[in-house]
């Protein structure tokens, strides 16, 4: 693997580069990963990228804006919209990579990110194949499930911080900055049973276990949803049955809406990531979409581990 940059609305942003292994003589599709909330590339995302280089295809995962090993500031705030442009960059400059068929983008997303590519995808016409992994892509779903998981006082309080965060940000002050994840009754973005042990077995050296409060008002009007019904491509969605952070039925809903392939598996949020049981079968089931979507010789599937 290498690594690169990418410009991104005049911020240098950083990525890696996961070229097809074998000597293929043809140019390769392009899959593009997206992380999550707070994810940075070195958090989870190499095996997937792995996982798609050995069967021939070319893989590239980056950091978004003030996130990780990109630049940009302030450090630790989410912003949808900059997000967003960051996916349009780094999907423009993968297509110049060695190796790359530019007419032949794949996105994968992963929770916040399984929504991005759905957005983006939407938009674009270079995009062939979509996967989103566990995807949150609807914002008010997710806080109507938060409410099943937490206690009143402790909604109001994450509320709150986000609503002074918003208001120092305004008034040109650094935002209030919580844990991204902590234990239950904790303050956190994720404070669920078993969310700080899950993210901490894939943090990578460049992740920080902060984020700024607002996040949770800048997620509240999130809606990718809306744009599957105007999804042209094939699009995979992978469910986690018993996922307490992106409303399961939200995703099936969206799925519906943009005639999605989908795949269930009966665990929770992180259970997808490296080091999980349903790791290895979500990967699998991914290539086979891919292969099935793009021309045969694109993709090659190991054979399944007995």
């Amino acid at each position: 693997m290498t690594t690169f940059s990418f410009t991104s609305s005049g911020v240098p942003c950083a990525a890696t580069h996961f070229p097809a292994t074998g000597t293929a003589d043809s140019l390769r599709p392009v899959v593009v990963l997206a992380h999550g909330l707070a994810g940075t590339q070195d958090s989870g995302l190499a095996p997937f990228a792995e996982a798609f280089a050995r069967a021939g295809l070319e893989a590239v995962t980056f950091d978004y804006r003030g996130f990780g090993a990109s630049e940009g500031t302030p450090r630790q705030v989410v912003s949808l919209t900059d997000q967003i442009a960051d996916l349009h960059a780094v999907i423009d400059a993968a297509k110049r990579l060695p190796g790359v068929d530019p007419t032949r983008v794949v996105l994968w997303g992963i929770s916040l990110g399984g929504g991005h590519v759905v957005r983006v995808a939407a938009r674009r016409t270079d995009v062939v194949a979509v996967i989103s992994a566990v995807p949150l892509v609807d914002g008010l779903a997710a806080a109507r499930l938060a409410t099943r998981h937490h206690t009143p006082g402790q909604l109001l309080a994450s509320t709150g911080r986000g609503i002074a965060s918003a208001a120092r940000r305004r008034a040109g002050r650094g935002p209030t900055m919580i844990p991204v994840v902590a234990r239950p009754g904790e303050v956190g973005a994720f404070t669920l049973p078993g969310a700080l042990e899950d993210y901490l077995a894939i943090a990578g050296p460049t992740w920080r276990n902060e984020i700024a409060a607002d996040v949770v008002m800048e997620l509240g009007g999130r809606e990718p949803a809306k744009a599957a019904k105007d999804l042209g491509v094939p699009w995979l969605v992978q469910i986690a049955d018993f996922d307490r952070s992106a409303p399961p039925y939200a995703a099936a809903k969206a799925a519906f809406a943009g005639r999605a392939e989908v795949r269930h598996y009966p665990c929770d949020h992180f259970d997808l990531f490296p080091g999980k049981p349903w790791h290895e079968p979500a990967v699998r089931h991914a290539l086979h979409f891919l292969q099935r979507t793009l021309t045969a010789r694109d993709v090659e599937v190991e054979p399944a581990r007995v």
